[in-house]
């Protein structure tokens, strides 16, 4: 007997109520790239397991699970951008498409990233992949386009949104369908590498198939060692002329500027890890049967000990090896000498070649305390972690925030350099601090050219102790504790009320610690 009011008999129809599916996992309201294990439980659930599971071989990740950097996804976003006629497509939360396409064009992208948008209707039901597909087939103009790139974030990820279905080709563009889930990609270097392997897979393929585009300038005339990871751009020319005298040049960098490219870096002999944490892209090169070179031509000893491994993986004689070591050596040697760093330091930072870093820095003759990376350690990085660990110094891969800046407070060095919350840090205690994206790993660091490449900025800062000192003096106590916001007079302090305060957290802990010893 019930005492609700009805109008038909529509009430009294039985409800078929089904069992919630398993393989199409609605997503909470806010739930963001912070909440990762649930993320990644909804993105097994739609049958991403495979690929996050390579994702956890590719990348292993260290005391946190969560990115302490940026957006990863900025990384492969940057890396489409830089390509000639590559466009570039988004798929994601309009927030996280928002800020990641605000950071590109901060760091230069004069170009637009298209967007797909969705709703939760739309994500649940597969239109969001359709709307993905029809925006693909829009774009597809080879007139305009060798390739689009179209990368899932975090949400699309989680709901499985299968960019795998995607047509490889239209009209004669690649299409490249890549996830980056800041659940899945610690760091956005590693990024890099999750669009540089999908990329070099394809053109692997491609080559596999038949004839493909010569490089631009044409095929080079000696054998190359292609060179993996960004760097400065007279980098690649300095490696290419240590590299002549035993008969070789220097290949295309990867990330490649152009599709192109991708070709003459798979036609190379060699492949030199300049930044080793290229795990995707190290697996394109070793299956089409290319040998892999760690470390780099740093300073008079990693100089010495690359070029000896480049000629032993071409087996070039042992005399132009010589040759090309006694060509160098004595320049590097000079440069570190005439340019000496003094001064106690601590190194940090995400973008992969904090250890090449490290050993200019030693050779140098600074007091290098601590090295730590946002990167993971590989078999590509070993002779370097070697070398300085040999020395004395701390090497951490996969360094979180709370690493680097227990390092720099337990060392006080004259310097820290780092990312901007460590150099925040530093000072806020006093110690000069170089951001190590903007200012460090934007010079050459390679052969003579880098040997003296990093004194005039690190002595000048270390230089600028004093003029810390007089302002940490100067703002003493401004804007902390009872400072802390804006006043416009003094604050009203009420020490009463703190004390009664005290007593209560005291109170609640004692009955705490009473409350275990039963």
């Amino acid at each position: 007997m019930t005492n609700e009011a009805t109008y038909d008999e529509t009430a009294e129809v039985d409800v078929i109520r089904g069992e919630p599916r398993v393989d199409a996992p609605v997503l909470a309201d806010g739930l963001g790239c912070h909440s990762g294990s649930e993320m990644e439980k909804a993105a097994r659930l739609a049958g991403n397991s495979e690929m996050l599971d390579q994702f956890a071989k590719d990348y292993p990740k260290g005391p946190h699970d969560q990115p302490q950097s940026m957006c990863p996804a900025f990384g492969s976003l940057r890396v489409g951008l830089r390509m000639k006629r590559v466009a570039t497509i988004l798929s994601g939360s309009a927030c996280c498409v928002y800020g990641l396409t605000f950071v590109s064009h901060f760091y230069g992208a004069r170009r637009s990233v298209g967007y797909v948008p969705f709703n939760s209707e739309s994500l649940v039901t597969g239109k969001l992949y359709e709307d993905i597909r029809d925006s693909v087939h829009e774009m597809a103009d080879p007139d305009q386009f060798d390739a689009i790139v179209v990368t899932n974030l975090c949400v699309p990820t989680a709901s499985g949104v299968p960019l795998r279905l995607l047509p490889k080709e239209i009209n004669g563009v690649r299409i490249v369908g890549i996830d980056v889930p800041g659940f899945g990609i610690p760091t956005h270097a590693e990024a890099k590498d999750v669009l540089a392997g999908a990329m070099l897979n394809y053109a692997r393929e491609e080559i596999k198939a038949g004839p493909v585009q010569a490089p631009a300038g044409g095929k080079a005339d000696r054998p190359t060692v292609a060179l993996l990871g960004e760097m400065f751009p007279a980098d690649p020319m300095m490696i290419g002329a240590m590299l002549a005298p035993m008969g070789l040049a220097a290949g295309p960098v990867v990330p490649c500027r152009e599709w192109r490219e991708l070709y003459a870096a798979l036609d190379c002999g060699v492949v030199a890890a300049i930044h080793p944490f290229y795990t995707a892209a190290i697996r394109e090169f070793e299956a089409a049967g290319r040998k892999i070179v760690g470390s780099a031509p740093v300073g008079h000893d990693g100089t010495a000990a690359w070029l000896a491994g480049i000629g032993d993986a071409y087996n070039i004689p042992a005399a132009q090896i010589a040759a090309a070591q006694n060509a160098f050596l004595p320049a590097i040697k000079g440069a570190l000498a005439a340019t000496p760093i003094k001064g106690t330091i601590t190194l940090s930072g995400y973008e992969g070649s904090e250890l090449l870093v490290a050993r200019l820095l030693v050779e140098s003759g600074a007091d290098l305390r601590y090295v730590g990376t946002a990167c993971p350690k590989t078999k590509w990085s070993e002779p370097d972690r070697e070398w300085l660990e040999a020395k004395g110094i701390k090497v951490t891969y996969r360094a979180s925030l709370e690493d680097d800046c227990a390092a720099m407070e337990a060392v006080r060095p004259d310097l820290a350099i780092g990312t901007t919350p460590v150099v925040q840090k530093a000072k806020e205690m006093g110690i000069p601090g170089l951001y190590y994206t903007n200012l460090i790993s934007a010079r050459p660091l390679m052969g003579p050219a880098g040997a003296g490449s990093l004194a005039e900025v690190i002595n000048a800062a270390i230089a600028g102790k004093a003029r810390m000192d007089d302002m940490k003096a100067f703002f003493d106590g401004v804007g902390t504790g009872d400072t802390a916001g804006v006043w416009e007079g003094s604050p009203n302090l009420r020490p009463d009320f703190r004390a009664a305060h005290q007593k209560k957290i005291d109170k609640q802990a004692r009955a705490a610690k009473a409350q275990e010893m039963i």
